[in-house]
């Protein structure tokens, strides 16, 4: 199956999606507010980059979730106010320290939950470590995979800032407050497009793995 990417329409998402680096890498981009259920018929995994007018994502909601219910593979990235069209996820905001790593004693606060996580072989965990807004709560059954402890300001117990959901749907959902497709859009943060260098290699060869839940849909068929 495919490998597709929304695009959002912004110019770090066109930069990310039609730049040289990564463009051969996508099978089908398409523009978010042209989605439809046939554009993913063949689509393995569909990755929402971050920074998508969430409007636009809330609306296409059944889309979405029936994309999961189908069996494929839903990555959801940063910023995207998930909590509003994913069910079961929560969301609480932290300040953001942009200008942790100029300490040359920084110790960054996030937590390689998962190591032996497949994600990890294809990304080292220094090339997810950014700074980050806000901590998400997964869905019961969902592996978190980076986390970060509890704010000391008490604004939330911790959270986690990237998680795999194989529970809630018939297909996966992964989930996290990461923002690359902005920073290496923008040529903002080495570190970002280090992430997608090892990233989205590894989403392709999951959507080449990705089969059809049989049966998944056929409620749909028959509308």
């Amino acid at each position: 199956m495919k490998l597709a990417v929304l695009d959002g329409g912004a110019f770090y998402h066109h930069a990310t999606i039609y730049g040289p680096r990564y463009r051969d890498l996508f099978d089908r981009p398409i523009y978010m507010r042209d989605l439809t259920p046939d554009d993913l018929t063949d689509v393995g995994v569909l990755i929402v980059p971050d920074r998508i007018n969430p409007d636009v994502l809330r609306a296409k909601k059944d889309v979405l979730t029936n994309f999961l219910d189908r069996g494929r593979t839903l990555i959801a990235l940063g910023e995207n106010q998930v909590e509003t069209w994913l069910p079961g996820v929560g969301w609480s905001p932290r300040p953001t320290n942009f200008w942790w790593w100029l300490d040359e004693n920084a110790e960054p606060e996030q937590r390689l939950v998962e190591p032996a996580h497949e994600l990890f072989v294809a990304v080292p965990f220094a090339d997810a470590i950014w700074h980050y807004h806000g901590v998400l709560t997964p869905p019961a059954g969902a592996r978190t995979l980076i986390d970060v402890p509890a704010d000391p300001e008490g604004r939330d117990e911790g959270g986690a800032l990237l998680y795999d959901d194989q529970a809630s749907f018939a297909g996966r959902a992964i989930v996290s407050t990461l923002d690359p497709f902005y920073h290496h859009g923008s040529s903002f943060m080495p570190a970002t497009t280090r992430f997608l260098d090892g990233f989205l290699p590894w989403a392709q060869r999951l959507a080449s793995a990705v089969s059809e839940i049989p049966g998944a849909g056929a409620e749909d068929e028959l509308a």
